[in-house]
């Protein structure tokens, strides 16, 4: 009777064992998860933290690579040096930070005697080619600095070589296209198509002036009023910079010139814009015969992107789809551009 009255008793007590062995198991795995977890969570955290502190401490050799020389007239290792500086592109962000690296490297470089500009642009922002025309002025005010122009050299390309001043040359070459003085604001009208497909732009803002250049309606007299004041003034400036630049043309004579319109090599030279024609071997030969330079390394910068430019894609192509253009026409952005549309390369 014993054995029988403990026997219920044992398998109880067996069950509830093993109960307890089941669960304990459950909380092992539960545990060991949360540990996994928890180390990724701190590794991703650390992760995270070095990487602001990084772009924070801003290393020089990622934030800003060196700038490299490459060789291309002349006799490679001479003591005296003539910079080469390439203007490519349409003039805007993050190529005008570079490009203003390499003037001041000329500036600062003693063994640079002179620096020739190379210029294929069609333009861009108006106050990125302010800045170059800026930084140009103060490179010229301390070493010769003259202009080659290449394809074309329209509109902020031609703003930016006004900054060598009344002592530097321009050449042009014999299909060089130059020219295109006055500003743009690029905007598309959207209204019938928006019209047509059932789309009505309804943005909540502040101001009158809020959406101005919005795609997706008529410009008001106010806006094309204030508007036009921006453009007077950045037009003005234009003018003026190449009416002081320019010994042979006075303010009246740049605002016959500045219709817009392309000016052709030998156009370019009879209407005083540019000196003479010629290529870019010529100008680096006349710069070294003007400076008495029996021996000379002419060479060209080239700057590589950094880190940073790649981590926020600074060289991403402009957008080309026509939504996308469409959308970038209501950001205001008034430029010295040779065409109605430079988000079309």
């Amino acid at each position: 009777m014993t054995n029988s009255a403990q026997s219920p008793s044992d398998d109880t007590n067996v069950t509830d064992v093993r109960r307890v062995v089941i669960h304990c198991e459950a909380a092992t795995i539960r545990t060991s998860r949360s540990l996994y977890f928890r180390r990724w969570f701190l590794l991703l955290l650390a992760a995270s933290l070095l990487l602001n502190l990084w772009l924070l401490l801003k290393p020089p050799a990622y934030s800003r690579p060196a700038i490299a020389e490459q060789h291309l007239l002349g006799t490679a290792g001479s003591r005296e040096r003539i910079a080469i500086v390439n203007l490519e592109g349409t003039i805007s962000p993050p190529f005008t930070g570079r490009w203003i690296r390499q003037l001041k490297q000329a500036a600062e470089d003693e063994s640079v005697r002179g620096v020739l500009l190379v210029i294929d642009s069609p333009g861009g922002f108006v106050a990125d080619s302010h800045q170059l025309y800026r930084e140009i002025q103060k490179l010229a005010k301390s070493k010769p600095v003259h202009v080659a122009m290449k394809r074309i050299a329209a509109s902020g390309g031609l703003y930016v070589a006004m900054g060598i001043g009344t002592k530097g040359r321009i050449y042009v070459e014999p299909t060089t296209w130059t020219g295109s003085i006055g500003v743009i604001i690029p905007r598309y009208n959207a209204t019938e198509l928006s019209k047509k497909i059932g789309i009505k732009s309804e943005p909540l803002i502040t101001g009158p002036l809020k959406d101005t250049l919005n795609p997706f309606r008529d410009m008001t007299d106010r806006e094309n009023e204030v508007w036009s004041a921006i453009m007077a003034d950045a037009f003005d400036r234009f003018v003026s910079v190449i009416a002081d630049n320019r010994e042979e043309l006075d303010n009246a004579a740049v605002r016959k010139l500045a219709t817009g319109q392309i000016y052709t090599a030998n156009q370019s030279v009879e209407n005083h814009l540019a000196d003479t024609i010629g290529y870019t071997e010529d100008a680096v030969k006349d710069l070294a015969e003007s400076l008495k330079m029996d021996s000379y390394d002419a060479f060209e910068y080239r700057s590589t992107p950094g880190f940073m430019d790649l981590l926020l894609g600074a060289d991403s192509t402009p957008p080309k789809s026509f939504s996308e253009q469409i959308l970038q026409a209501s950001v205001p952005q008034a430029m010295y551009y040779a065409s109605w549309n430079p988000w079309i390369p």
